[in-house]
C-alpha cells in the first residue's frame, strides 16, 4: 500500500463516533467503496479464479468477524470501515507498500494484502460496498 490514502473518505479519522448514525454509515461506505476500488475489485476477481487465494481470504475474513464480535453474520459497515482504517494506519506507519494492482502476484500475497482483501470480501458480502 502506498502512502496514498485516497481510498479513505475524508473525516473518517479513527473515531466514527462524532457523527450522526446516518453520516457514520455514509462515511463508512465511502471508505469501504474506496478500498474496493483500489484493491478489492481486482483481488476478489483473482480470488474467484484461485481456490488457494479464496481460502486465504476466507481465513482472514473469519478472523476479522471474530475480532469484531459477529462471527456468524459479519460486521456492519461502521465497524468494518473502522477496522480497515486501523489496518491502513498501521501499514502506513510500517511503511508497507503494495505494487499497483496490475503488477500484483495474486498467488503470493503478503498478510497485509490478504487482510485488506478480506475486509473487501466482508464489505461485499454485507452489502456495504
Amino acid at each position: 500500500m502506498s502512502n496514498d490514502t485516497s481510498y479513505t473518505a475524508t473525516g473518517t479519522g479513527g473515531a466514527f463516533g462524532d457523527y450522526s448514525e446516518t453520516t457514520r454509515r455514509s462515511v463508512a461506505r465511502s471508505t469501504l467503496n474506496g478500498l474496493m476500488t483500489w484493491l478489492g475489485e481486482s483481488g476478489l476477481a483473482a480470488a474467484h479464479e484461485s481456490a488457494g487465494l479464496q481460502a486465504a481470504i476466507d481465513q482472514h475474513a473469519a478472523a476479522i468477524r471474530d475480532a469484531l464480535g459477529d462471527p456468524q453474520h459479519g460486521p456492519g459497515a461502521v465497524p468494518l470501515a473502522g477496522y480497515a482504517t486501523g489496518v491502513r494506519d498501521a501499514l502506513i506507519e510500517a511503511q508497507w507498500q503494495l505494487p499497483p494492482t496490475n503488477e500484483v502476484d495474486w498467488s503470493s500475497l503478503e498478510w497485509p494484502a490478504l487482510r485488506l482483501l478480506a475486509i473487501c470480501a466482508l464489505a461485499r458480502a454485507g452489502g456495504h460496498a
